[in-house]
């Protein structure tokens, strides 16, 4: 009789009870459905719309399942990809634009499932569908924003060296600075040719004049600058908002890729990233009569903007910044303490030494905060060939959210007020944490992949893996008769517990290099048995070994041969991963995973259910049919 130790048992079965527990979501696909959220930030969709899409599908004969509340939206499962479709579109004209439709998918994982935490793999873009955005960046406005930077540090230094100057203009690559005399001309001209090393620089002594042109290397690197800090604020962004394994990536000079796997519609990828906000913080400019703001004309130097909620009482700011949203370093939701919505912000030092020189010598004034969007639209157009191609239209809207007196000299750190709800200043929050796109970006093309490309793949990586195990398993029977059987068995437990760790683990997801690697671990699995098997076939033969005796010596001997060969690959699958991105990740993830449980059902579960069968002392074989 063997002495396999009862823990080892106790092991496996919970093992395998896990993650087949974790594993059975993948057993029930998800359904098409659509999704339906208000327009608004922190906004419902009232039951009252729903009952008005219900009498409109019902009139149309479109097949649904019972909607399922998620958060503010609602998810609405139909029958078919064509009724998905068409649902949505009945959707958006029966409930307007005071709602987003997006086409999604609802999960059909039993309630009992779900409420332990099993849901299915997450499956990559390249299986189960999704947009595919090329962004453009503005690098006309990037340049812009900058030399008006450029200008305002320009008027402060010679403020703060007492150089009297007339006026300082900038256009396309320059900063032109005018002044009075030459002397103030040649102070004006150290100073600068030692603080403003991004211009090459030139004077007009006969008109009092210094011409700040941008070098190439300036302008090279404020296009790197905006291209590198967009792509790290809409990867923050989407990262925030949960869409599993996505890409952004930056493609040439001026543009950024990011393809969102999941989500299947492009308005609701749109709404994600076509959030541009920014905030800008400006001085009031107090000392013009509020009432010309009634008459839109802005005297010089001063720009008019609606207060957000009062429109009738616009405002009239400065245009000079004193801090921009980029320059936002963190910024979390919180409550004043009259329990009002409130944004907390921390500046990095650049914005901390602006904020610090402006407020202090504007105590007592008004302060605002200017809210800046820019919203992209996409429309499919007829061109002059007849051909339908997308036309990307861009808006701008800013207005002011809050205006308060300047109290105290402020640093790093403040605070905005006058937030409508929570659900406001969260967004407004996750949008400066995740960080002030550098310059807009414009949609230049968005395509949707899918989930009809996504099934092919499935059903094609599916097919090989069934193939695959076919074969190995016929190979295991001819070869090693009941020990083939038992290797078979592990086999099976081994995609078991490869399924349920890939569904446990959060994050993981399945693309089609992913599933390469589990056909490849399919091939590999029973390598551990086959040494083992052998192992056991020479105690028998060479060393006349009874039964029971060879296969105890098979198991010990051949365990460290096992996981030398194993290790290796465990090796080159981390330095994979950790190299890798993307596809090559997916694939090192599936095969540790796939290589670790395969030494698990070879090493412990065979062993344990070879136990089973020849272990007790009236089942000893006198000989085993290997």
């Amino acid at each position: 009789m063997t002495r396999y130790p009862r823990w080892k048992f106790f092991l496996l079965v919970a093992v395998l009870a896990i993650c087949g527990l974790y594993a059975l979501p993948n057993l029930y696909p998800d359904a098409p459905a659509i999704q339906i959220t208000s327009s608004q930030a922190g906004g419902e969709v009232n039951e009252r719309q729903m009952d008005r899409l219900f009498r409109a599908l019902d009139e149309a004969g479109i097949e649904y399942s019972a909607p399922e509340r998620v958060g503010d939206s609602w998810l609405l499962p139909l029958t078919d990809s064509e009724a998905q479709q068409r649902a949505r579109e009945l959707a958006q004209r029966t409930l307007g634009r005071d709602v987003v439709v997006a086409q999604n998918l609802a999960p059909t994982t039993p309630q009992w499932l779900r409420r332990i935490g099993a849901s299915p793999m997450n499956l990559g873009l390249d299986l189960r569908g999704g947009v595919h955005f090329l962004l453009q960046v503005d690098m006309e406005t990037a340049i812009e924003q900058r030399l008006e930077s450029w200008a305002n540090e320009l008027r402060l230094l010679m403020r703060d060296e007492n150089i009297r100057y007339r006026e300082v203009t900038y256009d396309e690559r320059t900063l032109t600075a005018r002044f009075d005399n030459s002397g103030d001309l040649d102070a004006a001209n150290t100073r600068i040719r030692n603080e403003f090393r991004e211009f090459s620089v030139s004077r007009d002594s006969d008109n009092h004049t210094l011409v700040l042109t941008l070098t190439s290397d300036a302008i090279t690197e404020i296009q790197d600058y905006a291209v590198d800090q967009n792509r790290t604020a809409l990867n923050n962004r989407v990262n925030e908002l949960g869409v599993a394994e996505p890409v952004v990536q930056r493609q040439g000079a001026d543009r950024i890729v990011v393809q969102l796997p999941g989500v299947q519609d492009a308005s609701q990828a749109r709404r994600i990233l076509g959030r541009t906000a920014t905030l800008e913080f400006r001085l009031v400019a107090d000392d013009v009569d509020p009432r010309r703001a009634q008459s839109g004309i802005a005297p010089p130097g001063t720009e008019i903007f609606p207060f957000k909620g009062d429109e009738r009482n616009p405002v009239i700011l400065r245009r000079q910044n004193i801090v921009t949203g980029d320059q936002v370093t963190n910024a979390r939701m919180g409550y004043d303490e009259n329990g009002m919505p409130e944004v907390n912000i921390t500046l990095n030092s650049a914005g901390a030494r602006n904020m610090q020189r402006v407020t202090m010598r504007n105590i007592n004034k008004p302060m605002a905060v200017l809210f800046i969007e820019t919203r992209t639209d996409i429309e499919t157009v007829i061109n002059e060939e007849g051909e339908r191609e997308q036309v990307a239209t861009s808006s701008r809207e800013a207005y002011v959210i809050n205006v308060a007196n300047i109290r105290d000299t402020l640093g790093s750190r403040f605070r905005i007020t006058g937030l409508d709800s929570p659900a406001e200043a969260a967004e407004l929050a996750l949008l400066l944490r995740a960080g002030g796109l550098a310059a807009p970006i414009y949609i230049a093309e968005e395509r949707t992949v899918g989930p009809s490309l996504g099934a092919d793949n499935i059903e094609a990586g599916l097919n090989s893996m069934m193939l695959g195990m076919a074969l190995v398993l016929l190979f295991m029977v001819l070869r090693y008769k009941v020990f083939g059987l038992v290797a078979n068995v592990a086999l099976v437990g081994n995609l078991v517990i490869l399924v349920g760790v890939m569904s446990l683990i959060p994050g993981a997801t399945l693309t089609l290099p992913g599933i390469a690697g589990i056909v490849l671990t399919v091939g590999m699995a029973v390598d551990a048995n086959v040494l083992i098997f052998e192992r056991i076939r020479q105690e028998m033969k060479w060393n006349n070994q009874p039964p029971l005796q060879a296969i105890e010596a098979g198991y010990g001997r051949a365990f460290q041969t096992i996981l030398d060969a194993n290790i290796t690959t465990l090796i080159v699958a981390v330095i994979l991963f950790a190299a890798g991105t993307g596809s090559v990740q997916g694939f090192a993830v599936t095969l540790f995973i796939g290589i670790v449980s395969s030494m698990f059902t070879a090493i412990v579960g065979t062993r344990a259910i070879i136990d089973l069968i020849y272990g007790g002392r009236a089942r000893a074989p006198t000989a085993l049919s290997i």
